[in-house]
């Protein structure tokens, strides 16, 4: 533990599994003070037994509702905010456009958009008020290696993804000086409860049950590297904390080197 957070107090929404669930450990881990949002109720329960007299909000993201009580529940045990981060997301499991029915294109949209772009700026509009009054204040929002380039999702899930890196720009523009805004982009990532839209049936379908994900994740960054959200956890606790106090606007891309091109072949 170094601190790095010491004294910040965050939000913290979508934090019930994966990245989330893993960037609360971190933020723990280097002293934050947190609140978390959280949508799945079993998942709520559990993380009370967990985190102890850490304040867990059940809620919906894409409602103004839940996340404006979330922000008071944060303000009102910690005595303020200075940090939020969202992490809510689902995923269309690459389905092209060809792949999704005519009757289903709307529904699936918008639910895709509500929950991938929506929720973010649900939580964004709720918490500025009080972010402006704290701290070195912060927003990091969770882009994806889809945020910059296609291949890694459907239809939806880039679009919705190119999106949120679009929220991360605007909304560092609107906010400097004040609030900096950047986001995180991983690669894939292991160990989440990922899931698909119900409007295309795939709620029940978890990314992370995909055959050999793995050893496909491996096979296809230049570092050979099955990335957890413990892993993409770290930058967050970067961009929330003061060491990157000039930097907005940007992104961090945890996704093992990705973007310079496929993985050496060995010559034998």
């Amino acid at each position: 533990m170094t601190d790095w957070l010491h004294g910040k107090r965050a939000l913290i929404v979508g934090a019930g599994s994966g990245i989330g669930r893993a960037v609360v450990d971190a933020f723990r881990a280097e002293d934050a003070r947190i609140t978390v949002l959280e949508r799945d109720r079993d998942k709520c329960e559990r993380l009370r037994e967990e985190l102890g007299g850490v304040p867990v909000v059940e809620g919906d993201a894409v409602t103004y509702e839940a996340n404006e009580r979330a922000v008071k529940v944060a303000v009102d045990s910690h005595g303020g905010l200075d940090t939020l981060v969202n992490c809510v997301g689902v995923f269309d499991f690459y389905k092209g456009v060809n792949d999704i029915k005519a009757d289903d294109l709307s529904p699936a949209f918008d639910e895709m958009f509500h929950t991938n772009v929506l929720s973010h700026l649900q939580s964004v509009k709720a918490a500025v008020p009080w972010l402006r009054a704290g701290t070195g204040p912060s927003i990091v929002l969770a882009e994806s290696a889809s945020s910059f380039y296609p291949g890694r999702g459907g239809v939806l899930y880039v679009s919705s993804k190119f999106a949120v890196r679009g929220l991360v720009a605007a909304l560092a523009h609107e906010l400097a000086p004040q609030i900096r805004v950047n986001g995180v982009a991983p690669g894939g990532t292991l160990n989440t409860d990922l899931r698909g839209p119900a409007s295309l049936g795939l709620d029940d379908v978890r990314l992370d049950d995909t055959p050999n994900r793995a050893r496909d994740m491996v096979a296809r960054t230049p570092l050979n590297v099955a990335l957890t959200g413990e892993d993409h956890a770290w930058a967050f606790v970067f961009l929330a904390s003061d060491r990157s106090r000039g930097v907005t606007g940007e992104s961090i891309h945890p996704d093992g080197g990705f973007r310079i091109g496929p993985p050496k072949v060995e010559q034998r």
